[in-house]
């Protein structure tokens, strides 16, 4: 007898370079909706698709945003994090 194979989960497709997924995870769908129209005033995305998560009523949404199209504030906040990461850990790191 063949001792049987652990499963795998499937892989993750690759985004093309400046592409990023986002996953959220909320409450309610209208609180995941709220951060999703957030990133798309940042950032071009692909539609959202919305997944209901556990009993309780919460909502997993996913999007594709692409970084190398980025708008204000975002664009900003990228030139600022780019030009201070030159050798320096992030704030939150000892």
């Amino acid at each position: 007898m063949t001792p049987a194979r652990p499963t795998r989960a499937p892989a993750e497709p690759v985004l093309s370079a400046g592409r990023a997924d986002i996953r959220i995870v909320a409450a309610s769908p209208e609180t995941a909706r709220h951060v999703a129209e957030v990133l798309r005033h940042c950032f071009d995305s692909t539609e959202q698709r919305s997944y209901p998560t556990g009993r309780e009523g919460g909502t997993r949404l996913h999007l594709t945003v692409d970084t190398t199209h980025p708008a204000e504030p975002a664009r900003s906040w990228l030139a600022t994090s780019r030009t201070s990461e030159a050798g320096r850990p992030p704030n939150d790191e000892v």
